[in-house]
């Protein structure tokens, strides 16, 4: 297994994280557990936003909360200075919770709720980015005349999907989100929106996919967008104070995967919108990026016990751990790879091929499929890295087994920051029916 930010293999052979041992996570804490190496959170972050000023450009960075979401974890993006992108009216009480400044807060979705664009409002959120001509019409309604005009993005759909090293250009621009970039949509929003005296059209958003090992698609984008921003300060005398290129960035979970440095990322995405601003001779706007994976998701690990084994002569053994599906239903969902280790046993050798099974009621309840580790033990501590983006944040009580907790470990400290689900939790909210009269 791949150690990232602060992981380490200690003097006992066994992993740590954060200057803390796990085996003494998983005593104090219990498994399943997720683990959050603080410290790689905080450089992540810091270069994100150190390659913009390096580059001498406005920018804000915006957690991508939806890779997860925690009164804790907002706390942090706070103290490092993010702005934050919320998709829901869940995450958007929890940033409030945590105290994190509104005004750096982007409300995101393709179907917010009137209640839920209410509560932006009524909290001065920074900037909502509107996603369709719906919304438009309920933010003109909501809106109370004399007061603080409506910051906006307009969501625009380039006609880019871009995935690993790969990136697709569609005239169709087939999606949920956005208004087309090239079928007219935009423009009608665009009319709207300035002819709406509820709105302040800050600029424009796209984004073009997740886990992205390249920038071309990025560049791509900014080419695509800025062809129209060139139609629209003619047609409308309008350019934008801000435009946001969303984010994607991609992480190793396998050796298969090749991410490039943030820096990189943000000096080619820079680089294009800078061409095309002189190119258009018009005012360099403030650049936005929403990464959310590339913060959080290699700093998270996920501690297990091993339970059963289960031996196919000829084809595989199988090995139960704690958790699974429950936890972490990226493989289920799309087939996502892990590595993974020994945690109590890092000195060991690798002596047998087995595959990790999650304890749910699904046979696609399978973490990772054909791994090398030590001859395994029941009681033995399973981590598997790069489980901090949509992990907790997807978790669930399938079968109706409880969530996990989650740890921040810093400087050889652990903060538990998210309890485990009790099986009281789990019954809160069930109602039992009423015993029938009998006459």
């Amino acid at each position: 297994m791949h150690l990232h930010g602060t992981s380490k293999k200690n003097e006992l052979g066994h992993l740590e994280i954060g200057g803390v041992d796990t085996t003494e996570l998983a005593k104090q804490f219990g498994t399943p557990l997720y683990v959050y190496d603080v410290a790689l959170i905080k450089e992540r972050a810091r270069s994100f936003k150190k390659a913009f000023e390096n580059m001498g450009v406005k920018a804000q960075v915006a957690y991508a909360s939806k890779a997860f979401s925690s009164i804790a974890m907002f706390q942090l993006a706070k103290e490092e200075g993010l702005s934050l992108d919320v998709v829901s009216g869940g995450e958007l009480y929890t940033a409030i919770k945590a105290g994190f400044p509104a005004e750096k807060m982007h409300l995101h979705g393709n179907n917010k709720s009137r209640e839920e664009l209410k509560m932006a409002l009524e909290h001065g959120v920074g900037c909502i980015v509107v996603d369709n001509f719906y919304e438009i019409d309920v933010l003109d309604e909501l809106y109370v005349d004399g007061e603080r005009k409506i910051p906006v993005l307009l969501r625009v759909t380039p006609g880019i999907e871009a995935h690993t090293h790969d990136y697709i250009t569609t005239g169709q621009e087939d999606s949920k989100f956005g208004f087309g970039l090239l079928n007219g949509q935009v423009e009608r929003a665009i009319e709207k929106v300035l002819a709406s005296k509820a709105f302040h059209l800050l600029g424009f958003h796209c984004h073009i996919g997740s886990q992205i090992f390249e920038t071309q698609g990025f560049v791509l984008a900014a080419e695509r967008v800025f062809e129209k921003i060139k139609e629209w300060k003619d047609r409308f005398s309008y350019v934008p104070e801000v435009v946001n290129l969303g984010g994607g960035f991609g992480i190793r979970y396998t050796e298969e995967d090749a991410p490039l440095p943030a820096t990189y990322y943000v000096e080619k995405i820079v680089e294009a919108v800078q061409k095309q601003v002189k190119e258009l001779n018009m005012e360099m706007p403030e650049i936005w990026i929403e990464p959310g994976r590339s913060l959080v998701g290699d700093a998270g690990t996920t501690l297990y016990s091993i339970g059963s084994q289960k031996e196919v002569p000829d084809v595989r053994k199988y090995v139960a751990v704690d958790g699974g599906m429950t936890d972490n239903i990226r493989p289920a969902l799309y087939e996502a790879k892990y590595e993974a280790a020994l945690a109590n046993r890092m000195n060991d050798k690798e002596e047998e091929k087995v595959s990790i099974a999650g304890k749910c009621c699904e046979s696609g309840d399978m973490l990772i499929w054909d791994i090398a580790l030590p001859s395994v033990k029941p009681n033995d501590l399973l981590a598997i890295s790069c489980t901090g983006a949509y992990g907790y944040s997807m978790a669930n009580n399938y079968n109706r087994i409880p969530r996990p907790a989650v740890v921040f470990v810093e400087d050889g400290e652990a903060q538990l920051v998210v309890k485990r689900e009790s099986y009281e939790n789990i019954i809160v909210n069930d109602i039992p029916l009423k015993s029938k009269v009998v006459k």
